[in-house]
Order: C-alpha cells, then sequence, then structure tokens
C-alpha cells in the first residue's frame, strides 16, 4: 500500500524521544482532528498544565491517496433519472415524514471509484469538503491503525496497540456539536457519524414508524375488553356468593395452605378479563402478520437505502478498509485456498475453549432459572400461611388484590429482573473474551458473532422467566391424589381458576417495563452525571481556556459495544412484543412511547454525551437481521401457545358450542363444568393441611369434597380422576387452532 509522505513523518516523530516535552505529549493523550487544515502535526497544551494534546490535520494529498488505494467511491456526474415518486403504501409512513424544506434532501450523483490519476473526471468544486467528514474519518483511522512504530519490531504498530499499553490515554475525532445538534433533522447523519451509525437510526425510525400501528391495534383490543367488562359472565359467577362463595377449592400447597372459597379469586378474575378476551385472537393473528410485514418492509427500505448510500458492492472496499489489525498481527500463517488457488491467512481456532465458557454461562442461566422457580415455589406456602385470614383486606384500593398468588408472582418477578442485571455484566465479558480469542477477520465477522453469543445469553436470561410462566406453570401438577414435584421437594405451582395469562402479563410488564426504565437511565442520567462531574472544574473557564478537544476528551468514550447495546435493548423489547404479546396488548404502546424517546435520547447522546466514534461502513444491520426472522417465526409460535394452553379462550369456546345445555350458546356454567371434584377423604398424609391452616368456616361446615381446576372424573366413576373425555376434545381444539394459526 502507498503511503503518504507525511504518514512517514509521523512515524518519525513517534519514535522520537529525544524531546521529554514531545515525548510527554504522546505518553498522555493523543487526538486527531479532522478540520480543514494542511498543517500535518500541531500540538496544544491543555488548561490544567498537564495533559497534552497532539492534532493531526489531513492534507489534500494523504486523503487523496488512500481514497485511491481504499477505492472508495466519489461522485463524477449529477443523477439525470427522474426519481420514482409513487412508492407502494408510502401513505403508511407519511405521518412520520418530515417536509422537505426541513429534511433538504441532498442532490443524487453517479458515483464511481476514485482515481487519483484521474481527478478531473470527478465533481471536485471544493477539495476541502469533497471527501465528507465520515470518510476522513475512516482514512486517517485507517492510517493510523497500521502505522509501524518500532523498525525492530513489525508487531508494533497501530494506534490501539499504543493506546492498550499505555502510550496514549485517548485518540478520538472532534465533535462539530454547533453544527450537528442544532440542525440534527436536516444534517446527513451518516456524513457525519458513517453508515453504520446512520443505518441503525433509519432502521429505530422504521421499527417506530411501524410500532404505531400495532400499538393502536392493541389499545382498540384493550378498549375492547374494557366495553365488554360486564359480558363476562364466568367472572360473575366466581364473585357471585351462592356460587363461587359456596365452591371450596383445595388446598394449592402441602401442610401449611389450607381450603379455600373460589371467590376469593374474584378481583384477578376480572383483571385476567381485560388481557383474556375474544380480542387476544384476533391481535396474536393480527401480531403474526404486523412482524411478518414489518421484516418485509425493511428489507425493501433497506436495500433503498443501500443504493441511495452507494452501498451495493462494499463488499471489496470492506475488505480492505475493515480488516482488522489484531488479525493481521496474529495470523500470520498462510495456506492456500484448494478452490481459488489464492494464499489466505490462518484461523486461530479456540472451538474446546469456547464450548467450555458457553457451557459456564449457560449452566449459571440455568441455575439461576431453577433458583427462581425454586423460590416461587417455596415462598408461596409461607405466604398463604401469613395470608390466611385475609390482613391485606385492611388496605385500602389494593388490599383485595393482594393474593399469595399475586405476591408469589411479583416478588419472583422482582427478584428475576434483579438477576438479569446482575447476569449481564457477566455476560458481556465473556461473550468479548470468547470473540476476541476467535481472531475474526474483519469488523463486520467480529460484530456478527458478538451480537450471536450476546444475543442468545440475553434471550435465555430476558425470556426464561415469561416461558415458564406461559407454557409450564399450571401443566404438570398432577392432581390431588397425585402431585407432581420439582427435585421430590416442592411441590409445582397451579394456576389460579381464572388461568395463568394474568400472571404472565405481571412479569411482561415488570420485566420489560423494568428494563426500558433501566435501560434510559444508564443510557442518559448515568454518562450526564460522569461528564458533569469530570468537567465540574473545566467548566468555569472560558472558552479560551477549555478547548473544543479538551471538551471532547472529557465526554464518555463510545466504545466498541456502543451500538450493540442500542440494537440488543431494541431488539430484546422486539422480542418482547412479539412473542408474549397475546398476553398484554398494550406492550406495543408501551415500547411506542419508550421508542419515540429512545430516538431523542440517542441523538441527544451522540452529539453531546460522547466522543465522536470512529466513521465505519455498513449496508445493512448485520446479524440483527437474521435474529429479527428467528424471532419473528418463533413468535407465531409462542402465541399460537399462549392463546391455546396459557389463556382460556379454547376451553370457553368448546363449553360455549360443545358443552352448553341450552338451546344458544352460553358461558353460564362454565366455572363449574371447568373445575373437577376431589374426595378430601382421599388425600394422602403428606399433603393433607394442617387443621390449624383451615379456616374457620371449613370446621362449621359438613365439607366432604373440593374443587380444582382440570378436566377429570369425578370419585365414585368407574375410572375416577383419569381425564374426562371433555379434557380431549379442548386439547383437539387446541392443537388445531395451533395448526391454523400456523398455516
Amino acid at each position: 500500500e502507498t503511503e503518504d509522505k507525511s504518514v512517514s513523518e509521523a512515524s518519525e516523530i513517534t519514535n522520537d524521544t529525544r524531546n521529554p516535552i514531545r515525548t510527554l505529549i504522546y505518553i498522555i493523550v493523543l487526538t486527531f482532528y479532522l478540520n480543514t487544515s494542511h498543517t500535518r502535526l500541531s500540538f496544544q497544551e491543555s488548561e490544567d498544565g498537564k495533559t497534552y494534546f497532539l492534532k493531526i490535520h489531513v492534507p489534500w494529498e494523504v486523503l487523496a491517496t488512500y481514497a485511491d488505494v481504499l477505492k472508495i467511491k466519489v461522485p463524477f456526474k449529477t443523477n439525470d433519472i427522474p426519481d420514482k415518486k409513487d412508492v407502494p403504501m408510502s401513505w403508511l409512513c407519511t405521518p412520520y415524514r418530515l417536509p422537505e424544506h426541513v429534511m433538504q434532501p441532498e442532490p443524487d450523483y453517479f458515483t464511481a471509484t476514485f482515481d487519483k490519476s484521474k481527478i478531473d473526471f470527478f465533481l471536485i468544486e471544493d477539495k476541502e469538503t469533497f471527501f465528507p467528514p465520515s470518510t476522513r474519518n475512516r482514512i486517517v483511522y485507517y492510517i493510523l491503525s497500521r502505522c509501524q512504530y518500532s523498525k525492530e519490531d513489525k508487531d508494533k504498530k497501530g494506534i490501539k496497540r499504543l493506546l492498550n499499553n499505555g502510550t496514549y490515554i485517548a485518540a478520538f475525532p472532534l465533535h462539530d456539536v454547533s453544527l450537528l445538534y442544532r440542525y440534527w433533522s436536516s444534517f446527513p447523519c451518516r456524513k457525519y457519524y458513517g453508515e453504520k451509525i446512520g443505518i441503525y437510526f433509519a432502521w429505530l425510525g422504521f421499527y417506530t414508524e411501524m410500532l404505531s400501528y400495532a400499538a393502536v391495534v392493541g389499545l382498540l383490543c384493550f378498549i375492547y375488553g374494557v366495553a365488554s367488562f360486564d359480558e363476562n359472565i364466568w367472572s360473575k359467577e366466581i364473585c357471585n356468593e351462592t356460587i363461587g362463595g359456596q365452591i371450596v377449592m383445595c388446598p394449592l400447597c402441602d401442610k401449611k395452605c389450607g381450603y379455600w372459597k373460589l371467590n376469593t379469586t374474584c378481583s384477578s378474575s376480572w383483571q385476567s378479563y381485560l388481557f383474556d378476551n375474544t380480542a387476544t385472537v384476533f391481535f396474536a393473528i393480527f401480531m403474526g402478520i404486523w412482524v411478518t410485514l414489518f421484516l418485509e418492509f425493511w428489507k425493501r427500505r433497506q436495500a433503498r437505502l443501500e443504493y441511495e448510500w452507494d452501498l451495493v458492492d462494499m463488499e471489496e472496499e470492506q475488505q480492505q478498509l475493515q480488516l482488522r489489525p489484531e488479525y493481521e498481527i496474529k495470523c500470520t500463517h498462510r495456506r492456500r485456498n484448494r478452490v481459488t488457488q489464492v494464499h489466505i491467512h490462518g484461523v486461530l481456532c479456540v472451538c474446546d475453549v469456547y464450548l467450555s465458557r458457553s457451557q459456564t454461562q449457560m449452566c449459571l442461566i440455568i441455575a439461576s432459572i431453577i433458583g427462581v422457580i425454586a423460590y416461587r415455589l417455596a415462598v408461596f406456602a409461607a405466604f398463604a400461611s401469613i395470608m390466611k385470614d385475609s390482613p391485606t383486606n385492611k388496605l385500602d384500593v389494593v388490599g383485595s388484590l393482594i393474593t399469595p398468588q399475586f405476591a408469589t408472582s411479583v416478588t419472583a418477578s422482582c427478584i428475576n429482573f434483579v438477576i438479569i442485571m446482575v447476569l449481564n455484566f457477566l455476560y458481556e465479558r465473556v461473550a468479548i473474551k470468547i470473540t476476541d480469542m476467535e481472531v475474526p477477520k474483519t469488523h463486520v465477522e467480529y460484530e456478527n458473532k458478538l451480537t450471536v453469543k450476546m444475543f442468545l445469553f440475553q434471550f435465555v436470561n430476558y425470556y426464561s422467566s415469561c416461558f415458564y410462566v406461559a407454557f409450564f406453570k399450571g401443566k404438570f401438577v398432577g392432581y390431588p391424589g397425585d402431585y407432581a414435584y420439582m427435585f421430590g421437594k416442592w411441590r409445582n405451582e397451579e394456576c389460579e381458576p381464572g388461568g395463568c395469562l394474568i400472571e404472565l402479563t405481571t412479569q411482561l410488564v415488570i420485566v420489560m417495563v423494568g428494563k426500558q426504565v433501566w435501560g434510559n437511565i444508564q443510557e442518559a442520567l448515568v454518562p450526564w452525571l460522569c461528564n458533569w462531574w469530570v468537567s465540574r472544574n473545566a467548566r468555569n473557564h472560558p472558552e479560551s481556556l477549555y478547548s473544543r478537544w479538551e471538551q471532547d476528551h472529557d465526554l464518555q468514550t463510545f466504545g466498541q459495544l456502543g451500538l450493540f447495546y442500542e440494537y440488543l435493548e431494541m431488539v430484546i423489547q422486539f422480542g418482547f412484543i412479539t412473542l408474549f404479546v397475546a398476553s398484554f396488548p398494550l406492550a406495543p404502546l408501551l415500547a411506542l412511547m419508550n421508542n419515540i424517546l429512545e430516538v431523542r435520547v440517542d441523538a441527544w447522546k451522540f452529539t453531546t454525551q460522547f466522543r465522536r466514534p470512529v466513521a465505519a461502513k455498513a449496508h445493512s444491520i448485520g446479524a440483527w437481521d437474521e435474529i429479527l426472522n428467528m424471532i419473528a417465526v418463533f413468535s407465531v409460535v409462542t402465541n399460537a401457545f399462549i392463546v391455546s394452553f396459557t389463556s382460556d379462550m379454547i376451553p370457553r369456546l368448546v363449553y360455549k358450542y360443545a358443552y352448553y345445555q341450552g338451546a344458544e350458546g352460553s358461558m353460564e356454567g362454565y366455572i363449574n363444568s371447568s373445575l373437577a371434584v376431589f374426595n378430601i377423604t382421599d388425600f394422602k398424609p403428606e399433603n393433607r393441611p394442617d387443621d390449624s391452616e383451615n379456616p374457620d368456616w371449613f370446621f362449621s361446615s359438613n365439607i366432604t369434597t373440593c374443587r380444582y381446576r382440570d378436566y377429570r372424573n369425578p370419585p365414585g366413576h368407574e375410572k375416577p380422576y383419569i381425564h374426562s373425555m371433555q379434557f380431549w376434545h379442548i386439547l383437539a381444539a387446541k392443537l388445531a387452532f395451533i395448526i391454523i394459526m400456523e398455516v
């Protein structure tokens, strides 16, 4: 590769240790400055008199030389092809489009690979502005990352290594905040930050646009639940003193749980109806269609941006511009490709290490999941014993809502959220270490490998508790005469007579909303407080003493995982609003409200709280595309199973059209039909509640049976406690619904 004379001079100055002040400059801090100037190197002392800055300027000759080497595309002719304005279904995004007088769209050009020997061929009106800031930024970093600073050791090269060994403490391009922050909406983000950050904002904006339609439909479904509140016949039966008040339920745990009456679940039954009604089925089907349209429309938008930003054939340029210096240094062994007969670098194999560390992390995740489940099983008995005399009823407004099931669900959800936050710190370090050991070839390959590892950990971490409540709780409990136990010690949890859907809703709201609130605190408040504390003394000095480069130096560093966490936050949110949305139709609305704030917080954060990152090119959102597709496919399955096995919608429909005895389908008698009968004399001694745990009304009545949530034959039947025919009819209807929804 061709090196300009200025680069050689920079290398010589770096190796010159005779001047103590010059040596001090390089030891403390290095910044590179990309504004228009032909001065190659200049030195600046800071306000504190201890920190020194080296400013690197980029002459035209350096830019032209490396633009030729890196095959950067530049304009050579104005695009004279008429623009097709009529884009299909563009009206969907009209409410979110800024007018042209605000956006100030740039003219379109035909481009070609830059050739220094044919400068007259290109549209060069001003050499100082011909290359956009992101290209200048990228070229300088390319030079610095490969510049050798030791003649004896060829491996000693690159600014990143100098930063790691403490020779310099920082290296970054300067912000032009006055322009960017003031004209954020009209200034082309990609020309300032590069296409990689530009496409993130493009994706975030498009996702927010599409999210608004899901939010509107979800809100309408919730309004339907509120409007049809009085039609909830089964909840009325539960709350009725002559029906629910006379049904005695079997104990929910061994020894410490007594018999209880069905009408104690009156409040939770009404709450469950808001999300478990006919609209739930419609919304689950709608979201299956929405997620497909979202991904297909984004593919079209991404292809359009790829063309407009001239990234269609960036693979060759990416190989040269984004080849990681770590790969070039470590992978010195070359081998011949059997197909192309071209010598390529060898790859370090770390399969055993990767598997070992991954297995350790997965075991840690599984252990935390089991720990939370064990907490739920163990603490329920304690809550049931404490609340047996209903002491919480004395509380105003919320007293009647606090039940042992509710207390267990909320506390377990909060504990699970705390565990999620703690484990996140461990996942990040392990995933980075494993990816570094693999020595990926390019920056894109590095980020894709890291993305897959991190997301797999986060997927299990964030969604495991919701999967447990949705698909395992209440499904494997056995029946009063033959309960199922976890590890032979803790009796498996049961769902309330109203179903487990309301508990899934509670779990989803706590984890999803808690993550969004915590994420906004981490993104906005923490960087602001850190910057305020670091610059507290310098702010008292005039601008002449507190220079632009010192202000940028005091900002937070935008690390290699900076943009990764922005994507991860949104993709985790995408999973919440698609995988479990059938249990909470308001999830898209909460996500929309968060994203409207997120776009503005990210813009503010990038321009005022973080150092300007090194520009990078990207023609897509990378591995996140495949992850979103995986979530989309999986979401159709999970929502079908939630409607079938977590919601009570299918059993209600089967009862209404197949088992109701009246002339027209009705839900009268559904509660009695959905509860099986058990003879209390058949309880095993280890399952029978202690006399001290039973309420007073139990001893004053002649009660011989209790009810439990299942479809089984009653005592006295020729096959007692075996699943009844109604159970198999309902199971067939559930499986049929899953097949129909998948098709």
